[in-house]
């Protein structure tokens, strides 16, 4: 069950709910339902050694990159901790907007160069395939059916699906719990389709982007938020007093960063920047300005799966 345009709200319990949000952030309501925007500090983030002498004469992606000056990088815009965008400034923030910094920095060019795309979860390999950005960085998880389309670099973070209920919510507590309950997911998405193939109970409601489901979360339209842990700990960290993380997670999420396919050479390369940059520290101090701020540490970054050009 998909749909494109978000249900109409309750005004008075709107209002209620972004009084109390008001109190426990004063970052305040960006729109009605929403959590407030809450993440780090620009002075917190860390800076990234720019690589000289890069020479990738056999990645079409990087060489065009360079010819203008900056790279494409698609993202999220709605992800707290991991890729938000601030609508007043327009400027990205997150782990994954880390990620695709320092990826720039390794391949020579500066990572404030970087110019973010938002795509939705839906678009991505189409975005990659037609050129409309250079590389995806996007809580995108690595699965053989993608991995026919695009190309992947990583993983870089290892997350697994769980839930995102209401803070007074008593009989979820995990996805055996979700038969005739609404559940909202983004449409396209691994955690969509994985709802939809083992728990065909649950009644499944589709957006473009995971704040929309949390809208219809706080104003009671929908039961539960379905998608990756790390995506949901940061929508609990905006509003703890009205959200809360359920249960265990109940699958295996690798993130990579996506590339076109046939760019061997640039997703080795991204390879070999993410192990340099997880061994000199750069991986965990991005991590601990952004997604550590949602109070669960550090873990170990996944091991890099360097598979085979095809």
């Amino acid at each position: 069950m998909v749909h494109s345009t978000r249900p109409p709200a309750v005004p008075a319990l709107l209002g209620v709910l972004c009084a109390v949000l008001l109190a426990a952030a004063t970052a305040g309501c960006g729109k009605e339902g929403s959590p407030p925007r809450k993440g780090p500090a620009a002075g917190t983030l860390p800076h990234y050694q720019v690589a000289r002498n890069v020479r990738l004469p056999a990645s079409p992606t990087w060489t065009r990159a360079v010819r203008r000056g900056y790279f494409v990088v698609g993202a999220k815009e709605d992800q707290p901790y991991l890729g938000e965008r601030d609508p007043a400034t327009g400027a990205y923030s997150g782990f994954d907007i880390e990620i695709a910094r320092m990826m720039s920095a390794s391949l020579g060019l500066p990572p404030a160069t970087v110019r973010f795309r938002t795509i939705a979860s839906a678009n991505r390999e189409t975005a990659l395939q037609n050129g409309q950005i250079d590389y995806y960085v996007g809580t995108y998880t690595i699965n053989g059916n993608r991995r026919n389309l695009v190309g992947f670099a990583g993983p870089y973070y290892l997350a697994g699906q769980s839930l995102l209920v209401r803070h007074d919510e008593k009989d979820i507590h995990g996805p055996q719990d979700l038969a005739g309950r609404r559940v909202c997911s983004a449409a396209g998405s691994t955690p969509y389709q994985r709802i939809r193939a083992d728990y065909p109970k649950a009644v499944l409601v589709a957006y473009d982007t995971y704040s929309v489901c949390v809208d219809n979360l706080l104003t009671y339209q929908v039961a539960a938020v379905t998608t990756d842990d790390a995506i949901l700990i940061g929508y609990a960290a905006k509003a703890p007093g009205e959200l809360k993380v359920v249960g265990k997670p109940f699958s295996r999420e690798p993130y990579g960063i996506g590339v076109p396919r046939e760019d061997t050479a640039l997703r080795f390369a991204m390879d070999d920047a993410l192990e340099a940059r997880e061994k000199n520290g750069d991986w965990k101090k991005a991590y601990d300005a952004t997604l550590g701020l949602s109070g669960v540490p550090a873990p170990q970054p996944p091991p890099i799966d360097r598979y085979p050009a095809s």
